[in-house]
């Protein structure tokens, strides 16, 4: 009897299978092809312009350790910008609390944010860059708050804030 219940137990964890990142958010874009993006610097060029924490996480696609961003409790109006080039990303009115220890939003500003799929942990991620520079921002999950459903949870490094006026 406690064999047939360990068998049955041992299937049922092995049949499992996590599918919070099943859906292929990315348009067929994978990483083995280099992207021209409209901003190109040499590594050199990134390093003198970026601080060192920026650098590792916009150009080698570093995260930050959680709750230590200074975005994470901004609560004012306004617009987050790619902290390597400027292009526009989040509006604050899609900003919300995750809980994650990182900014993260229900929507990007269309167009401002490119895709791809990574594997750098075992298992299917979509990661998110700047479409204008191809910084690495963090990634988007299935399990954020309507209108969306979406969490884009970004390294708050890779952003800078732009208040409104």
């Amino acid at each position: 009897m406690k064999i047939s219940v360990l068998i049955i137990v041992l299937t049922l964890f092995v049949s499992c299978k996590g599918v919070s990142q099943e859906k292929e958010m990315a348009s067929g874009q994978n990483n083995d092809n280099p992207k021209e993006f409209e901003v190109q610097k040499t590594e050199a060029e990134w390093k003198a312009e970026l601080t060192d924490a920026e650098f590792y996480v916009l150009r080698k696609a570093a995260t930050e350790n959680p709750f230590t961003s200074e975005l994470l409790d901004n609560k004012k109006k306004g617009t987050y910008v790619c902290a390597a080039c400027g292009t526009p990303l989040f509006k604050s009115e899609t900003k919300f609390d995750s809980g994650t220890g990182w900014p993260s939003f229900y929507q990007e500003i269309e167009g401002n944010v490119g895709y791809d799929v990574d594997y750098k942990i075992g298992y299917k991620r979509t990661e998110e860059h700047c479409a204008t520079c191809g910084g690495h921002l963090g990634h988007v999950f299935e399990d954020g708050p309507a209108p969306t459903g979406l969490r884009h949870c970004i390294n708050g490094v890779a952003l800078d804030f732009v208040e409104d006026k």
